[in-house]
């Protein structure tokens, strides 16, 4: 049995009468590729999936399961997800960008160069949070540094209970602390910044060349853009993993939970403040100004926090209308077509 039968064995259960199961594995233009049984499928969405989504994020992504018709050119329908990783389209509009779907792991890749930034992964972590998959920070290209374990620690120390990884495709240290997360019929996405060597780790665990590699800028030490779109790619043992663009901007889409979960320490700690509404600045009680005074939090940690917070809420305040104003167009809609009939 080769490897897509033998994923498609394990997800025999998800199939329906008169329907092809399939997977997404990249997007293209409005068509879609989608992993079936027998081999990969071009694909259109139907017109009736279409005209029934009110949201575009509930269109088919790389990752999603899908039916197609026998014919096996049209998706008729996205099967649920168990895991969304998304994050706020780049520009001005309130929309969601969704990255990977039905994803177990999310490695969240930083080279251990000059660009290393424990803030900007922070933002990658929340959203992996937030999207019910769990996340490994990958520091990459361990071969050039020369102080792998105080860089390492200085991640360890900011984005807390966090497993973190040091690898070099190189030399090939550190691959096997990946293998666990790459098990049968697991997904694994892969996202970072341009030059932090996602398609050159996708090569490494297919076990041939599926994408093309730059080496970063020597002049800043940052990444040029290689991965042009999402794709999906099987492994022999059934495991599969997502190679993702580098992203310029992480703005958040939700992340309320992601950031409860990344600032526990915090939130716990404001249980203990005399009053419900305390705003942690000069108030009498308030058990975060008192264990900043004892220097068990950080002041910076705090206003970082904060930060996220007021951004995260000022994003859900604009989904919110944004889908209101969907909604409404969409009902609109059906009411014009009801009086054509």
């Amino acid at each position: 049995m080769n490897t897509n039968e033998t994923v498609f064995e394990m997800m025999n259960h998800l199939t329906e009468e008169g329907f092809i199961l399939g997977r997404v594995v990249t997007e293209q233009r409005g068509a879609f590729m989608v992993m079936t049984r027998t081999g990969e499928v071009l694909s259109k969405i139907s017109g009736k999936l279409r005209f029934d989504t009110v949201q575009r994020e509930d269109l088919p992504a790389v990752g999603d399961w899908v039916l197609l018709s026998k014919e096996g050119a049209v998706i008729e329908k996205v099967l649920p997800r168990t895991s969304k990783f998304s994050r706020k389209k780049a520009g001005n509009e309130a929309e969601e960008q969704i990255i990977a779907t039905n994803i177990n792991t999310v490695f969240i890749l930083s080279s251990l160069n000059d660009d290393l930034n424990s803030k900007r992964m922070e933002r990658y972590l929340l959203l992996c949070w937030e999207s019910g998959a769990n996340p490994v920070i990958v520091l990459t290209k361990s071969d050039t540094c020369s102080d792998i374990e105080e860089k390492k620690r200085e991640v360890e120390n900011t984005l807390l209970g966090v497993k973190v990884v040091t690898i070099s495709a190189v030399s090939r240290k550190g691959i096997e602390d990946l293998m666990p997360y790459l098990d049968k019929g697991q997904t694994v996405a892969l996202v970072g910044s341009s030059g932090v060597g996602k398609s050159t780790l996708t090569n490494l665990l297919v076990g041939y060349d599926v994408q093309k590699t730059k080496e970063i800028r020597e002049s800043d030490d940052k990444g040029r853009h290689t991965t042009t779109h999402r794709e999906l790619f099987l492994l022999e043992n059934g495991a599969a993993i997502i190679d993702t663009p580098g992203m310029r901007e992480i703005q958040l889409w939700q992340g309320q939970e992601g950031l409860s979960t990344q600032y526990h320490d915090i939130e716990e700690l404001a249980l203990h403040c005399r009053f419900n509404d305390c705003q942690h600045e000069d108030e009498p009680g308030c058990g975060i100004r008192m264990s900043i005074e004892e220097g068990s939090l950080s002041e910076e940690r705090l206003e970082h926090y904060q930060k996220l917070q007021r951004e995260i809420a000022y994003m859900e305040r604009r989904g919110n209308k944004r889908l209101e104003s969907l909604e409404r167009k969409k009902w609109k809609s059906i009411g014009k077509q009801r009086k054509l009939k």
